[in-house]
């Protein structure tokens, strides 16, 4: 037979007869016949050809499915990129509405008169909404036909930014207090005396506000953003464990660590541009495009201002819809490609295992016996000294961080004074790209030193030390309170403790003030009034912004130099020593931050050599479980509760409830938030040394016994061994990625 097939080359073409001399001397008699008649059915080249022998011969029984890989191999690749990018692009969707929510947070808490606590809970609703269904998620979304879960994720993801920016929709206008408003509502013209003298005119804003009380229907909109970003949280439950899997099953080996960083890159960008976009829209009055924006009288540095907090949601629902179409399109399962050489006895072993794996139904153990073999792993895991140290100096950690990163933006425009939009600006453009870089460099000291476990515990803990020290830092660069004449200052200007009634005085005592209206005003001396009214003014001209008053009696009592005694609209800006510490405050966050990236992935990495390669998957789980409940839900409602304790002058509703807190103590907040977070990450530096510890005593005992086996201890945490797996790696280190963010 095969001299028949080699007259038959012969006569064919002088390429056939060439191909054939190679086989006869490389390969048997049956292999040279199968080569011979692909190559006439392909018409390839030489070097074709030569490559064709150099591969090794793969499912010789079957000659159909000879020809199968190359027919798959392009639409397998194809198949692999289109899901690579959709999951690429669904990653920075879901990181591009967590960070809107996070840039909104002060917006959503003024919009609805809410405090920090209740803003807190919101916030943390997601993390109830990913707890509700990861477990159903992991384990049956694996059985299903992925694409389509992670698609149903994507549209459940885009509701729930919808959900969320409705409520602006169906609330009416945005009322703030001012007294230009007030003038209006009754009538009265713009050139009117502040100081309300006559018991009528209160009676006419008495009914105005009791009016506007029955009107009001936003009391409880709120809890509509809470279910929307509860809804975004179950949405963003299936994108990680199942796409993951997916490239993991699918994608070559090799491949498989690449698609996972190009995950990592282009998920980095999704907070970057969020904060920039929240940066964007909180520019934008909130009711923009439905009112005259001449009349508005606060401009974007106050406290009652609220930007457009519905847009950047109406945009991330729309990319997350976008995102979940070509999901709809994609295979259940694609064709893996060949492996090499070397890895041959392995896939066909693999192939093996696939094939008794369907052929057995799943209930071949009892649940009784599952549930004891999960008793078992669980107390193996939490009896583990390492691992239950590291999850509980990273429970103090992640507590920290959550609860800093949720009121970041509120503390800087508090502090120091900056507009929502460019807080949110800030944060996008200094804060995170070093937290990139650093994560990327962490990983490259690793592989180029080729860090021990011990190393790597030790670069770990003295970065995220080193952190911690430029982190304190913010306590000795914050600004003080801002001058308000009856909360910080006296009406002379002396420094006082905070007292209600302090906010009358002889001064304005002929004026019938509200004490619950917050409509501050700037005077010639340097110092705020909490309302023209209260500065004891008489006389008013101009309107919306450029609105002015006159005649003011407590800018007399306080011994103005300048002749007018006049106020104009707003609070009064922060000294230049305050800007000067803003720009401290930012170069410490830069250095801050890039430090503890650097130590980030050697630490993350540290969980998978504690526990035992069978044990992974639970400790990796387990440790995703806790930091969500015990750090991700409750740490923004107790920093918010905190927070509220510093408030001096808290907003009203128009029926008469407190509304959102509109002025800190400046000096109250600053120790308040930074030494909350401090007093949760200072333990955890010790539970860290507790860690190094063990681990130092657990590698010796390794060691001793390897030596007198004469083998070889302290193997780099890059290469594998009985405590390093690299596969599961990727994928878990996604996962914790996502319980980050």
């Amino acid at each position: 037979m095969a001299k028949a097939s080699q007259i038959s080359g012969r006569n064919g073409s002088q390429a056939i007869a060439k191909m054939v001399t190679i086989f006869d001397d490389t390969k048997s008699a049956c292999n040279s016949v199968k080569k011979s008649a692909m190559t006439v059915e392909t018409e390839s080249s030489h070097i074709d050809d030569s490559n064709q022998e150099a591969e090794p011969a793969q499912l010789l029984d079957d000659e159909a499915n000879k020809q199968l890989p190359l027919r798959k191999k392009t639409s397998c690749c194809t198949g692999l990129k289109v899901f690579l990018a959709a999951l690429s692009f669904s990653y920075f969707c879901k990181a591009l509405s967590g960070t809107i929510m996070k840039s909104s947070i002060t917006q959503i808490e003024r919009r609805f008169d809410l405090t920090s606590s209740t803003v807190g809970l919101i916030d943390g609703s997601f993390e109830m909404g990913n707890l509700l269904v990861i477990a159903f998620v992991s384990y049956f979304g694996a059985k299903l036909h992925r694409p389509k879960v992670i698609a149903v994720g994507c549209f459940i993801m885009a509701l729930g930014c919808i959900l969320t920016a409705m409520p602006h929709f169906f609330m009416g206008y945005y009322n703030y207090e001012t007294a230009s408003r007030a003038k209006s509502s009754v009538n009265l013209t713009s050139d009117v005396n502040p100081c309300l003298l006559h018991q009528d005119a209160n009676k006419t804003l008495l009914e105005v506000s009791q009016s506007g009380c029955e009107k009001e229907t936003s009391s409880y909109m709120w809890i509509y953003i809470l279910l929307g970003n509860m809804l975004r949280g179950i949405g963003e439950t299936p994108i990680t464990p199942l796409g993951i899997s997916y490239l993991d099953d699918f994608a070559k080996e090799e491949d498989a660590p690449v698609y996972i960083a190009s995950l990592h890159t282009i998920a980095m960008f999704g907070p970057m541009f969020g904060f920039l976009l929240g940066s964007l829209c909180a520019k934008l009055y909130v009711d923009v495009g439905f009112v005259d924006l001449e009349s508005i009288t606060i401009t974007p540095q106050d406290s009652r201002w609220v930007g457009a907090w519905w847009l950047g949601f109406i945009i991330a629902g729309t990319t997350s819809l976008l995102a979940a179409i070509p999901f709809c399109f994609l295979p259940k399962s694609l064709k893996k490609p060949e492996e090499a050489k070397n890895d041959k006895t392995s896939s066909d072993l693999l192939g093996a295992m696939r094939k008794t794996h369907t052929s057995v139904k799943p209930n071949s153990k009892k649940w009784s016996a599952i549930l004891k073999d999960f008793c078992t792993s669980l107390k193996k895991v939490l009896s583990n000294p390492m691992y239950f140290t590291l999850l509980c100096s990273s429970l103090l950690q992640f507590s920290s961080f959550i609860g800093f990163l949720t009121y970041k933006p509120k503390y800087m425009e508090q502090q120091y004074g900056q507009s929502v939009s460019k807080s949110n600006f800030i944060i996008g453009l200094t804060s995170l790209p070093p937290v990139g870089i650093g994560i990327f460099l962490g990983g490259l000291i690793m592989k180029k030193y080729k860090m021990s476990i011990v190393g790597a515990a030790k670069f770990a803990l003295s970065m995220s030390f080193l952190a911690f020290l430029f982190t304190l830092l913010h306590l000795f660069v914050g600004c003080e309170n801002h001058v308000v004449a009856g909360l910080t200052v006296s009406y002379d200007g002396k420094p006082i403790q905070h007292r209600e009634n302090a906010l009358f005085s002889d001064c304005n005592s002929d004026c019938k003030c509200a004490a619950n209206v917050w409509d501050p005003v700037c005077g010639d001396n340097g110092i705020t009034y909490v309302s023209a009214c209260l500065a004891g003014c008489t006389a008013s001209v101009g309107h919306g912004k450029n609105m002015l008053f006159h005649n003011c009696s407590c800018l007399e009592a306080s011994g103005s130099q300048w002749g007018n005694n006049s106020v104009t609209l707003g609070q009064c800006p922060k000294s230049d020593a305050c800007s000067r510490n803003f720009i401290y405050y930012t170069v410490i966050q830069v250095i801050s931050g890039f430090c503890y990236a650097l130590g980030g992935t050697p630490a993350y990495m540290l969980m998978f050599r504690c526990v035992q390669p069978e044990l992974k998957s639970l400790a990796v789980g387990l440790y995703t479980l806790i930091m969500r409940m015990l750090a991700g839900i409750p740490a923004p409602v107790y920093f918010g509760a905190l927070i509220d304790r510093t408030c001096l002058k808290w907003g009203s509703r128009s029926c008469g409830q407190r509304g959102a807190c509109r002025i800190y103590d400046s000096n109250a907040y600053r120790y308040a938030y930074l030494g909350l977070s401090a007093v949760l990450r200072a333990p955890s530096y010790l539970l860290g040394i507790l860690l190094l510890i063990l681990i130092k005593k657990h590698y010796q005992a390794k060691k001793s016994k390897s030596t007198e086996n004469g083998g070889r201890e302290d193997v780099p945490v890059n290469n594998e061994d009985n405590f390093k797996s690299s596969e599961p790696l990727a994928g878990s280190h996604e996962e914790e990625k996502e319980s980050c963010i």
